[in-house]
């Protein structure tokens, strides 16, 4: 694909994964709408298959490989669901994969990753330049880098999952999308602006990396060090080239959470509606109950990313 993704691109890639990816259910909840004086929908992405939106994007963009790359393999990098979907879907098409992954990296992506098949090599996210190492390998190994967002046949394949929603739900007042790389909000935008064009489009992203948010506001791409966030699928470091335009000309505006808004929603989807949710997962709805006043009587989506985390560590944070 040449020059910048539109919804036409997120039109293509949901054929591609028709029958491959999971058309995923959109929940309720009378308490939160009562809570937020609206009506919220929360599209479960927490549900897809591998855990989380990422299989969407991995499988269209591995789909359009020729047989040479196919052959050859891919490598990626990833804190875990872009891993894992990257993973699956090379497993799926028939092609070898190898994966980035950070040290500190939940442990239960890790061993998905390599129960998928992927190859995984270890590195320090802190010291070390995930993109640098990954182009190396690629090279060195002749493998074709289908990175986690910057990507057009990765961020077109997120986009369906807006297209998803608006066709399960109809057109709405505004839609909380959680942001990292980008990959996902500039595809849900393709997918917005197309099927429900006056929604106000919020991006959220952890309140330790906020990024997105002052390259939204200053008009250029802002890099940032590794945040330190429980927000581990959102601990990216400035957006991508493809995705900031989009973010740019399409969303609203962008939103933060702090880890302890996150662990709230973790602990309401838990309790109150039986869904497991990762922290970055609950981004978008920890964006959405920070705006209670200014969303009364709108009708609202949210995206619940991904539901990949440690048993254990989720316990420990919504029991704290």
């Amino acid at each position: 694909m040449t020059g910048s993704p539109t919804y036409d691109d997120v039109l293509a890639a949901a054929q591609r994964i028709r029958g491959h990816a999971h058309e995923t259910p959109v929940m309720r909840s009378s308490t939160l709408d009562a809570e937020l004086g609206a009506q919220l929908f929360l599209k479960c992405e927490n549900l897809q298959r591998m855990g989380a939106f990422k299989f969407r994007g991995a499988f269209n963009a591995l789909s359009r490989l020729d047989a040479a790359r196919r052959r050859a393999g891919v490598v990626a990098f990833s804190s875990g669901n872009h891993a894992q979907a990257i993973a699956l879907s090379a497993r799926l098409l028939g092609i070898p994969a190898t994966i980035l992954m950070p040290h500190d990296a939940p442990a239960a992506k890790v061993e998905a990753t390599r129960g998928y098949g992927g190859r995984v090599v270890v590195y320090d996210r802190y010291r070390q330049d995930r993109e640098l190492l990954g182009r190396e390998l690629a090279e060195r190994e002749g493998l074709t880098l289908i990175p986690p967002y910057d990507h057009a046949d990765v961020l077109s394949g997120q986009g369906t999952v807006a297209k998803e929603l608006f066709e399960q739900v109809g057109e709405l007042d505004a839609l909380f999308v959680p942001l990292g790389g980008g990959g996902l909000l500039s595809g849900c935008a393709l997918a917005t602006r197309a099927l429900s064009p006056q929604c106000r489009l919020y991006g959220v992203e952890p309140a330790a990396g906020n990024d997105g948010q002052q390259s939204f506001r200053s008009g250029a791409i802002v890099h940032i060090d590794t945040p330190r966030t429980i927000a581990d699928g959102a601990q990216t470091q400035h957006l991508g080239q493809l995705t900031f335009p989009i973010i740019r000309r399409d969303v609203t505006d962008i939103v933060t959470a702090g880890d302890s808004e996150l662990v709230d929603a973790m602990r309401f989807l838990a309790a109150r509606m039986k869904l497991l949710v990762e922290p970055t997962g609950c981004l978008g709805l920890a964006g959405a109950r920070s705006m209670k006043g200014q969303i009364d009587g709108l009708r609202v989506g949210v995206v619940l990313s991904g539901g990949n985390v440690d048993l254990a560590r989720f316990a420990e944070l919504v029991a704290r």
